[in-house]
């Protein structure tokens, strides 16, 4: 089985898009590490908890599977933080899942990693994507390669339902 990265903000990720695939690889089998930009809690827009594991400045890329941005407002963070980018650059040159949900895509547009792809994200953040080079397909999930985007919490069964089926 494999070990799956969740990246999730300190405060105001958002909770369905962390815990409905967080539950989806478990049940699959595979092993699943919550980071953030810092260890111990972190709390969802609607608020629900998670610990973080392990700070992403730890982060050691070569231990993972894959790794998956969970999306809210508080993602934001991540947009252009130098090491977020550095792992979904690492990841996808490994030829690793690299996947990101609701407004958390922008970090894979932002790495690069979108340039030329089709890609979904959450409405707010369309014109993002698209100037970073982005197709925007208008799905709930698309996948392209080794890169999976979703576009909202009403996604994130089928989000980690792609990213479990890319896993096999």
């Amino acid at each position: 089985m494999a070990k799956i990265l969740m990246v999730v903000a300190p405060e105001r990720f958002r909770d369905e898009e962390l815990f409905v695939p967080k539950g989806i690889f478990e049940k699959e089998g595979h092993e699943v590490v919550v980071s953030s930009s810092k260890t111990g809690i972190c709390t969802g827009e609607r608020g629900g908890t998670a610990e973080s594991e392990i700070a992403i400045n730890d982060v050691r890329e070569e231990e993972f599977d894959a790794v998956v941005f969970v999306g809210g407002p508080g993602s934001r963070i991540f947009f252009n933080d130098d090491r977020a980018i550095e792992i979904a650059r690492n990841m996808q040159a490994g030829r690793k899942v690299v996947a990101a949900i609701c407004i958390a895509p922008v970090i894979l547009a932002n790495a690069g990693l979108l340039k030329g792809r089709d890609a979904t994200v959450f409405e707010s953040e369309i014109d993002t994507i698209k100037r970073r080079g982005a197709n925007y397909i208008p799905k709930g999930v698309v996948s392209a390669g080794n890169i999976v985007t979703g576009d909202s919490p009403a996604s994130a069964a089928a989000f980690a339902e792609k990213i479990c089926e890319m896993l096999r």
